[in-house]
């Protein structure tokens, strides 16, 4: 049961009948959500994502150069090895949706963040975040390196998307306690926790 569910969440016929609006419009709305959720909630409460965005996050913090930048930078790589095994059409799709969540992620740097409750950031920022990584790779794509990694190993296992990124990411929170503190590394696996399972939920239950 758990290898059929999985295989459905990459699979080209299931996906065929998405029109190019329908598909870029899922994919827009679902970088937007990312982009929200990182700069108006998480970033500035130094509360951060796992896999190739918290590392970016981290480095972001400790460097000149803006999150947008390494998040693009460092996925390269990964881009490749998806369309080696995932296709040309998530290449295009996922590198679309890096390139539009640099330009958002620029665009919201300046606005300041929504709140900073503790439970209020963990709980919004995890759900919001957790929604728009779901559509993005409902409609094809990843944002994210050990997405694809995750993807990719789904299909062969009986093992959840959230659950191997949530495996993947365990020394990304532990590294941020020297960045940021122990007491944000806790919010930022709680917040991570709370996506990984949006993320399951609505690549579940969502029919588009």
């Amino acid at each position: 049961m758990f290898k059929e569910r999985n295989k459905n969440y990459i699979n080209e016929k299931r996906t065929a009948h998405f029109s190019l609006y329908k598909r870029g419009g899922g994919v827009l709305i679902g970088v937007s959500l990312v982009a929200a959720a990182l700069q108006l909630l998480l970033v500035k409460n130094y509360i951060i994502d796992g896999g190739i965005v918290g590392i970016s996050i981290l480095l972001a913090h400790i460097t000149d150069y803006k999150v947008g930048f390494y998040i693009f930078l460092l996925n390269t790589p990964f881009l490749l090895l998806g369309l080696l095994y995932l296709g040309k059409r998530f290449l295009i799709i996922s590198l679309g949706a890096l390139l539009f969540l640099s330009l958002e992620l620029y665009m919201l740097e300046p606005f300041p963040v929504l709140t900073k409750n503790p439970i209020l950031v963990i709980l919004f920022g995890g759900i919001c975040l957790g929604m728009g990584v779901g559509m993005i790779i409902r409609f094809g794509g990843s944002l994210d390196g050990t997405e694809i990694l995750a993807i990719m190993l789904s299909q062969r296992t009986p093992f959840s998307i959230g659950q191997y990124v949530l495996f993947f990411n365990f020394f990304i929170f532990f590294s941020s306690i020297f960045v940021f503190g122990l007491l944000e590394a806790v919010y930022s696996l709680a917040t991570f926790c709370i996506a990984c399972k949006t993320i399951d939920l609505s690549l579940k239950n969502i029919r588009l």
